[in-house]
């Protein structure tokens, strides 16, 4: 399976809230990095903030499969 590209979120946090975050991610047995996404994706979807779903790269014409006649 390919891996799906992410990006880098840097912010700063009081030192109870981080071990408030590892806490939670522990017991759930995730990264803090995974926990903070289900965090985000389920407070997004408590106040009706869409969250466009990732799509697979389109191709051009030139690299699309041939397609065979029968």
């Amino acid at each position: 399976m390919a891996t799906a590209k992410t990006t880098t979120l840097t912010f700063r946090i009081e030192p109870n809230l981080k071990e408030a975050l590892r806490t939670a991610a522990d017991q759930e047995h995730r990264s803090i990095a995974n926990m903070t996404e289900v965090m985000i994706r389920d407070y997004c979807g408590r106040v009706g903030v869409a969250i466009q779903n990732k799509q697979a790269p389109q191709m051009d014409d030139a690299s699309k499969p041939k397609s065979r006649k029968r």
